[in-house]
């Protein structure tokens, strides 16, 4: 399994393997370990909504202590960081994807996807997937970014959240 492997199965299903939207916090931790809780959730108590927690580049929002968010997060020009139940040795994998690159992959395996207008604008571009309504969204690489083309959009964030 790749990195663009996980990446279009999310896309088409939505699921990060076997995590989803509607599983408790506590079905997450019982398959991830402890998470890194937001600072909020450490200042106001664990009953606080709409706050992350973190395992690396993986983030799982949470509202009612359930997952109502699921974001895989990229750093262009760097290692992937996520759990091995995501992704298996995921620092062995560069994070670094281009748009033409998840687009060709996910035409190959037949996912349908458009323009999400809401979130292309300026140096930003999206898409979002369909039926799964999993949002890409991409970016030009920042000075830290240690990327081959500095002009084109490179994956930053897809997520997902519960309707």
């Amino acid at each position: 399994m790749t990195l663009m492997d996980v990446l279009v199965d999310f896309s088409l299903s939505g699921q990060l393997g076997p995590l989803n939207c509607g599983m408790t916090l506590a079905e997450a931790e019982n398959l991830l370990g402890p998470g890194r809780p937001h600072p909020a959730h450490i200042l106001k108590g664990p009953d606080i909504d709409g706050y992350p927690y973190s395992w690396n580049g993986l983030r799982l929002v949470v509202t009612q202590r359930t997952v109502s968010g699921i974001w895989i997060n990229l750093w262009p020009g760097s290692a992937a960081k996520l759990p091995p139940l995501v992704l298996p040795d995921s620092e062995s994998f560069d994070a670094t994807v281009l748009r033409e690159e998840l687009i060709a992959a996910l035409d190959e395996a037949d996912c349908q996807h458009a323009v999400n207008s809401t979130l292309t604008f300026g140096e930003q571009s999206s898409l979002i997937t369909q039926p799964a309504d999993v949002c890409a969204v991409f970016g030009l690489p920042g000075r830290d970014n240690h990327v081959p083309h500095r002009d084109r959009h490179y994956l930053d964030v897809m997520h997902k959240h519960s309707a």
